[in-house]
């Protein structure tokens, strides 16, 4: 099989050779070059032809926004991992890269205590994100519409309209979860909790872009704060997001607990507290991801009477998370990303507009 042909684009010598030697440990990818400016990197792609991309954002001459703005007019199917600082501006800047057609992200270690932890950071991070983008032995894909028939026997049924929208989102998610969210309705009947991988700083970002650009509120959850229909809770950088019975209500709680899945926040985690509080009266959609994170959950939303939607892939960045939620015979539907929010808009509605709870919406024709 050949190796992953990567280029890695960075302004510092030390970075460039320490992604160097993390990424030549692993026989499957090969450093084909490396650059120290971004009009190097868009001058050797044409000799070099890598089949992706490590970019820093912060450089001298050439930043990374202005070499992805070159590069996806040369090259717009080169995948790119953008190459972050933990800092606020940085985060800033690496969403934007994402809107520019970037694919994912990596952040600098910071405060490592060893270099060896730093190294292995970076390891962690990476690697599994460059298979994930550059798969040498892709699935067939799976119809869109269409997901293997619930395995229900000994499930309940659901008993009333949906009181809560659970979304679950990795790789590719940013923009995926911005899709969605920008689409639904200001009079949306119940509240909504997300859980996107991303590290402190980012989600708080995240939480007011999407805040900017939709119809409801959207806030970075935290300990405490009451659930209300129109109201979207973005699960806080390295906490996991749960939803509780509180006194007078559904409210967010976090925690610190150990990650599921590698992650924290994990959807699974947000997933199960779900099933747990709400039972067969969430509606969970899982977007595109890399691994599993969310296919624990679905079973017990599943087990408890809950419905659940998954973008298909065709529109994923990476169909590990929906996919495996899909393949295990959980999805009710899966959905191209443009159909996903009005079918939630209208799943959401059924029961209140006097529909019976076991009615399911056309997947194929979702307005």
């Amino acid at each position: 099989m050949t190796p992953i042909a990567v280029l890695v684009v960075d302004d510092s010598a030390v970075v460039r050779r320490i992604l160097t030697n993390v990424l030549s440990s692993d026989p499957e990818v090969r450093v084909v070059g490396t650059a120290a400016s971004g009009r190097s990197a868009l001058e050797k792609i044409e000799q070099l032809a890598p089949d992706i991309m490590i970019l820093d954002i912060e450089m001298p001459e050439m930043d990374g926004l202005e070499t992805l703005r070159h590069l996806r007019r040369l090259h717009p199917r080169l995948p790119v991992i953008m190459f972050s600082t933990l800092t606020e501006r940085a985060a800033a800047a690496t969403f934007e890269a994402l809107s520019l057609g970037a694919r994912d992200y990596v952040t600098k270690p910071a405060n490592a205590a060893s270099a060896g932890a730093a190294v292995e950071a970076v390891r962690s991070q990476l690697l599994p994100r460059i298979k994930a983008l550059v798969p040498r032995a892709p699935r067939a894909p799976e119809p869109a519409g269409t997901a293997r028939a619930p395995q229900a026997d000994g499930w309940p049924a659901r008993t009333g309209p949906h009181e809560l929208l659970a979304i679950g989102a990795s790789i590719g998610g940013p923009d995926a979860v911005a899709a969605v969210v920008r689409a639904l309705p200001a009079d949306l009947p119940v509240p909504v909790v997300i859980v996107q991988h991303m590290p402190p700083i980012f989600t708080r970002l995240f939480a007011r872009r999407l805040d900017r650009t939709s119809r409801l509120a959207v806030v970075e959850g935290q300990p405490g704060m009451g659930l209300a229909p129109g109201l979207v809770v973005v699960a806080p950088g390295d906490s996991h997001l749960l939803v509780a019975d509180g006194r007078r209500g559904p409210m967010v709680a976090t925690n610190q607990e150990p990650r599921q899945n590698g992650c924290r926040p994990a959807v699974d985690v947000l997933f199960g507290s779900a099933a747990a509080v709400f039972g067969d009266r969430v509606l969970a959609c899982v977007l595109t991801g890399m691994g599993q994170d969310g296919l624990d959950g679905s079973r017990r939303l599943r087990a408890a009477g809950s419905e659940i939607v998954v973008q298909d892939e065709a529109t994923s960045v990476v169909w590990g998370m929906p996919g495996a939620v899909a393949a295990a015979g959980l999805a009710d539907r899966v959905l191209p990303l443009p159909k996903i929010a009005a079918d939630l808009t209208v799943a959401l509605r059924r029961m209140r507009d006097g529909n019976p709870p076991d009615s399911r919406v056309d997947a194929g024709a979702a307005p």
